[in-house]
């Protein structure tokens, strides 16, 4: 399988946000050292975006060196899940408007969509390691280390918001992959199959038009944020990837032909009916199979069912 060449991880602010987190959540009593997963529910927690960047890169940098108990039950203590801050306004994605990148409006709110995206991707990573218990080591190291690259990605986006005027939380958004966050809430194997595999793959599909677009608008600012999204692009395939293999992994433990018991989690949680064009050599890259794509062509020609 392809690997997606990883960003390097950013140096540990001054301050330390791990140890700022833990105030967010109840330490774990008898955990002799800081443990891995009630720091990223502490993180998770946090309303403040920078913080809440600053607590998962700190994660990933002492990763190596922190407690992982697999099969202690965590709850939130102090604040709902996720920690959001006041703004963005959230609104159903019928009601956030159409994003045109041919005016400096449009541009900025464009790039906001995809800030809040990947915001929001931070959570959904998050929310992977501290909520299902019991999995292998690697899980909980590979969705910190998503949660860590999301981070960055939504860094490089604030940063070209603000180098432009804006900042986080200027433009309404929507909250459609954390609705289906809140769904999958108890089984991990539907998380795996509806998060990763399925919303979040239909970046894979959409960033090469977004960048179609930029392309055509052809302003510095424009091909600077293609530049961003080649990055974010990359990452994402491994980000899939990772969805495609636990899903596929927990199929096995629970005796499940994964190709044949999707659909019927698509039924379950009423998942979204997807529309080409789909991105195949980009979903090949990240652990679909040619059968899965050929199905996927086939429903989304279908007419989704009432």
């Amino acid at each position: 399988m392809h690997t997606p060449a990883r960003p390097t991880p950013l140096p540990t602010p001054s301050t330390d946000p791990l140890r700022e987190s833990m105030a967010t959540t109840a330490p774990l009593a008898h955990a002799p050292q800081p443990e891995c997963r009630q720091l990223a529910l502490n993180a998770l927690c946090l309303r403040e975006p920078a913080a809440k960047v600053a607590a998962v890169h700190a994660l990933w940098a002492r990763i190596d060196t922190l407690a992982l108990h697999t099969d202690t039950p965590l709850q939130p203590l102090a604040h709902a899940v996720p920690g959001r801050p006041d703004r963005p306004p959230l609104r159903s994605a019928k009601a956030v408007p159409n994003r045109s990148v041919f005016t400096p409006q449009g541009m900025a709110a464009m790039v906001h969509a995809v800030c809040h995206i990947e915001f929001n991707a931070i959570n959904l990573a998050l929310d992977a390691v501290w909520r299902f218990a019991s999995m292998p080591s690697a899980y909980y190291r590979d969705w910190l280390r998503v949660a860590h690259e999301e981070a960055t990605h939504f860094g490089l986006l604030q940063a070209h918001l603000q180098a432009h005027g804006h900042a986080y939380g200027d433009f309404d958004a929507h909250d459609g992959l954390w609705a289906m966050c809140e769904k999958t809430a108890t089984d991990v194997l539907a998380r795996m199959a509806l998060v990763p595999r399925t919303l979040e793959a239909r970046g894979l599909d959409a960033t090469p038009l977004i960048q179609a677009k930029l392309q055509r608008a052809n302003t510095p600012e424009a091909l600077a944020v293609v530049g961003i999204l080649d990055i974010i692009l990359r990452d994402e395939v491994g980000h899939v990837a990772i969805g495609n293999h636990w899903y596929r992994w927990l199929c096995a433990q629970r005796g499940l032909d994964p190709e044949a018991h999707y659909p019927s989690l698509v039924a379950q949680y009423d998942a979204p009916h997807l529309k080409p064009p789909f991105n195949d050599a980009a979903r090949l890259r990240a652990g679909f199979s040619a059968q899965e794509l050929a199905a996927l062509h086939k429903t989304a020609t279908a007419p989704p069912p009432m």
